[in-house]
């Protein structure tokens, strides 16, 4: 196979979903302006673009790591053969150079903001690589995945604060579940390969019809615990502005998709959860400055 140019900026973008960083962003988001409206603390610019570097490193990392470590799975199944790896526009050994990269720059990134966060930066990366492995192995897969994004709220919580406390916990479990529903759910499209290379995803395990169940279980405890936030932060009307859209988009995901249809589970995987994911950030972070 006759591979490009080592590097190409469009070819890595693609590879890396960019625009998939809109899942965790906006949560990551959420933690750094609760840290600000819980404590004393102050904004500073220094610290919310080393936020950002951190969840770009992040992504990009996981991201790349997958790519090279399913690259043979992907060239067997038909929905993703044309990804960069299996179809020759990337070389394996760059991806996995861009990962190792990327990995190394978020947790030098981390050092500069406190030590909780920087000696917890090498378990952070451990979870979100190791995700890709986890399919072959586990039907909890999809909550490892959920896992590795619920770090961005409580990570960019402790960037500010450098100690726990209940609530951008709270906004981590809402980030796994809601993850890990909507990606039982696409992993719905992929049921019968799964089931032929012996791949533990929850739909090729126990089927479509209980997938979607599993999923729908999952977020019905999303929306109990974004209401439940919402009490606990004491914020007023945008704050439940935040809630309404979420739990509408929430909703809306489960009614769009059908087994066979690529392009619905692709409109709600990408459009829907990223637009909730959007709008819920910048409601809730509203509602800490305007009451």
């Amino acid at each position: 196979m006759t591979y490009p140019k080592p590097f190409d900026f469009k070819n890595y973008l693609s590879l890396v979903k960019f625009s998939h960083t809109i899942f965790a962003l906006p949560f990551a988001l959420i933690g750094y302006f609760l840290a600000i409206y819980q404590t004393d603390s102050i904004f500073t610019i220094k610290l919310f673009v080393l936020v950002l570097l951190c969840m770009v490193f992040a992504r990009n990392a996981a991201m790349s790591f997958n790519r090279v470590t399913d690259r043979f799975i992907d060239k067997r199944n038909p929905r993703t053969a044309s990804r960069e790896i299996p179809s020759g526009k990337i070389h394996p050994r760059d991806a996995f150079i861009f990962s190792m990269l990327n990995s190394i720059l978020f947790i030098a990134t981390t050092f500069f903001m406190n030590r909780l966060v920087f000696y917890l930066s090498p378990l952070a990366l451990l979870i979100i690589l190791g995700y890709s492995y986890s399919k072959r192995y586990t039907v909890l897969c999809h909550f490892i995945l959920g896992l590795g994004l619920s770090l961005a709220p409580i990570g960019a919580y402790l960037s500010v604060t450098g100690e726990w406390a209940l609530t951008p916990l709270l906004f981590s479990t809402i980030v796994l579940l809601w993850v890990s529903g909507f990606d039982i759910l696409y992993s719905i499209q992929d049921e019968e390969f799964d089931k032929e290379e012996s791949l533990k995803s929850i739909s090729a395990i126990f089927g479509w019809k209980k997938a979607r169940f599993i999923s729908g279980f999952l977020h019905v405890v999303v929306v109990l615990l974004v209401i439940k936030v919402g009490f606990i932060i004491n914020t007023r009307l945008y704050y439940w502005i935040a809630v309404a859209i979420f739990v509408s988009l929430l909703a809306l995901q489960h009614i769009v998709v059908k087994r066979n249809s690529e392009k619905r589970i692709n409109f709600a995987f990408a459009s829907l959860n990223g637009l909730a994911s959007l709008l819920y950030a910048l409601f809730t972070i509203i509602s800490f400055y305007i009451h």
